[in-house]
This record gives structure tokens, sequence and C-alpha cells, in this order.
């Protein structure tokens, strides 16, 4: 029986996102996730974690990062958790309206939506849990 439960804890330094996304890969590979998932998993974890280290934590290396796996009732669920001030998510604007289109950021909370099944935010004290599901 593969392990149910993951956990990686990062820096707040762009450059960490490749142990993510290896993180990512690995536990997909043991977790047996469809390999047409993996694609936005993958997409989905490496936004969550940049919007984490750039917009909550504002790259600062004393900031972690922390990404906890694990799978209940045939779901996937990813905590990614943050040190920021937390933010509303309704504030951020829709990358898919006109005025928008060619905006190099706002992408990734629309990307989350299309690839997971569910996405939701728990705004703690002392930081933002972005929490991603997607159904096995």
């Amino acid at each position: 029986m593969a392990n149910n439960n993951y956990h990686l804890e990062i820096d707040s330094d762009p450059n960490n996102l490749i142990t993510v996304e290896e993180f990512v890969n690995y536990f997909s590979i043991e977790l047996k996730i469809k390999e047409e998932k993996i694609p936005g998993l993958l997409l989905s974890v490496t936004e969550a974690t940049t919007n984490a280290i750039i917009h909550a934590n504002k790259s600062d290396r004393n900031k972690k990062v922390y990404i906890d796996v694990h799978v209940e009732n045939h779901n996937l669920i990813i905590k990614i958790k943050d040190e920021g001030s937390g933010f509303d998510p309704e504030s951020v604007p829709d990358p898919t309206t006109p005025e928008n289109l060619l905006k190099d950021s706002g992408r990734g909370l629309y990307l989350m939506k299309i690839y997971m099944d569910e996405l939701k935010y728990n705004i703690t004290p002392d930081g933002t849990e972005t929490i991603l599901i997607l159904k096995l």
C-alpha cells in the first residue's frame, strides 16, 4: 500500500519550484494518478506555490511554504500553506475578460479552477492555505 501522506517544506524562493515539480511527480507515480491528470495537477500545484512564494511571502526566504498531500475518499487533497497576510480570492481579476487577456499575471487561479475539481481557501492568522482537490 502506497503512503497516503506527503509533506514538502520549501523556502520562499522561486528556484525551489523545481523541487515542487519533482515532489508532484513523485507522489503522482506512487499514488498511480492517471497520466492525463498529471500535467494539470503539476500546473495547479506550481501555480499555487508560486502565488504563496511571490504574492503571500513576498519572496522572503525566511518564510516557508508548506505542501501537504493526502488521499481521502478517492480525492487527492493538496494544501499549500504560506506565511503571508491573506488575500480576497474575489478581488483577483478574471483573466478571461477582454481587458485582462494580455496580462501576465492572474491566470494561476483561473487555471487551478479549470484543472482541479475543487479550489478552496482557508485564511488563518498565520497564513493562507490554498486547498486543491482532484477526484481520483
